[in-house]
């Protein structure tokens, strides 16, 4: 008789090793409350310890521009490398963006001040409970009213109720998009084609009043990681391009100011082979009892089929366990990924089961989404490559 030796499946990914975002003390939801605060807007609290005070206060968001990227790139943002010693208010260490780590829950983090679990984007795409269909939270489609998907206030409008100047300088195609209405309204919207526009432009509004909170934007280098990778020649070009729009800017800065320079994401690239890219859309286990397939490659939501719900767990662990943190709704929450308090009416929208990438893997749906199941540069997960984002000081 031949003995058969069945190798043991591997033990999942204890739920406690995931490093969970800095919430309240160091997160991106963090930076506008402590910088409106300093200038005295209520119901502020400066909850980044280490941020000092100013009058006026402009951020920078470059779209995609992760600490770890960042740090490894010096020769080609010799600016931007020259800040990370007095990022976070001199501390020399990164903030977290959140979870999941994706642009429409990190500017709806920025503008409102907000967790995911209280603004209620907690993913590139979730499912509206309340018609059942999966919805992009990026595109906003299908069409959703933004007040009541996200009713909290951004702090730009509390600031400008208590008086302080409110600008955003962003690109024109943003300035009438749901995103932008439920994240970053409040004051006026600025839109300028040109990168070297914006850094002029918000120079301009913050020595526009006495008190002043500017937000400016910047695209592009994501959109060369999504394409190319982060270790392309693409996305290095763009890196310096960046890095020379920063130091224009921090050029500029009228008296009393202080600029912060961060992101709302990192970046890793995922090899094009099946131990790399595990596809949804083929693999029978993995669909089964499975209604929609929410978020994106490296920070899924999935939502049951009603009553199978512990049985796609369980699939789910056995088959991604030691790849992916995988746990329950109950457990994600519980754990603090999506912040210390979920709102009720977000609740249904965060996934029965919650997958988020450990390792360099992807979970792509090469039918249902073959556009996102190409890119070469991916994030959303909480592994520090995506997470961690600078918060780089220039003060005038």
């Amino acid at each position: 008789m031949v003995h058969i030796a069945w190798e043991p499946h591997p033990e999942p990914l204890a739920l406690a090793s995931a490093p969970v975002p800095e919430y309240g003390s160091g997160s991106l939801a963090d930076v506008l409350p402590t910088l409106a605060a300093g200038m005295g807007v209520p119901g502020m609290t400066a909850v980044i310890e280490e941020l000092t005070a100013a009058d006026r206060n402009c951020v920078f968001l470059i779209d995609g521009l992760g600490w770890e990227q960042l740090r490894a790139h010096p020769d080609e943002a010799p600016f931007l490398t020259s800040l990370m010693a007095a990022s976070r208010g001199g501390t020399g260490r990164p903030i977290t963006a959140g979870y999941p780590a994706t642009t429409a829950v990190s500017l709806a983090s920025v503008g409102t001040g907000l967790p995911p679990g209280r603004h209620g984007l907690p993913g590139y795409t979730a499912r509206n409970p309340a018609t059942g269909e999966l919805m992009n939270q990026l595109r906003w489609n299908p069409w959703t009213d933004p007040r009541a998907w996200q009713p909290h206030p951004t702090v730009f409008q509390l600031a400008q109720q208590a008086g302080v100047h409110a600008a955003q300088v962003s690109s024109p195609t943003f300035q009438n998009t749901p995103l932008t209405k439920v994240a970053l309204s409040g004051g006026t919207f600025h839109g300028r084609l040109t990168g070297e526009e914006r850094m002029d432009l918000a120079a301009e509004q913050l020595a526009a009043a006495d008190r002043s909170l500017v937000y400016t934007y910047y695209a592009e280098l994501d959109g060369s990681g999504h394409r190319y990778g982060v270790a392309s020649d693409t996305w290095r070009g763009q890196l310096m391009y960046v890095d020379r729009l920063a130091q224009r800017l921090a050029e500029q800065l009228p008296p009393r100011s202080a600029l912060y320079i961060t992101a709302d994401h990192g970046m890793v690239d995922i090899a094009f082979d099946e131990d790399h890219r595990i596809d949804f859309d083929e693999d029978w286990e993995l669909r089964a009892g499975v209604a929609l397939l929410g978020g994106e490659g490296r920070a899924r939501h999935v939502y049951a089929v009603s009553g199978a719900e512990d049985d796609v767990l369980t699939c789910w662990r056995e088959v991604l366990g030691d790849r992916f943190w995988v746990a329950s709704r109950d457990e994600a929450i519980a754990a603090g990924w999506f912040g210390p308090h979920i709102d009720d009416r977000v609740y249904g929208r965060i996934g029965d089961v919650v997958a988020a990438a450990h390792d360099d893997v992807l979970l792509i749906a090469s039918e249902r989404e073959p556009n996102e199941s190409a890119m070469v540069g991916n994030h959303g997960s909480m592994t520090p490559a995506e997470q961690l984002v600078p918060l780089l000081e220039v003060r005038s």
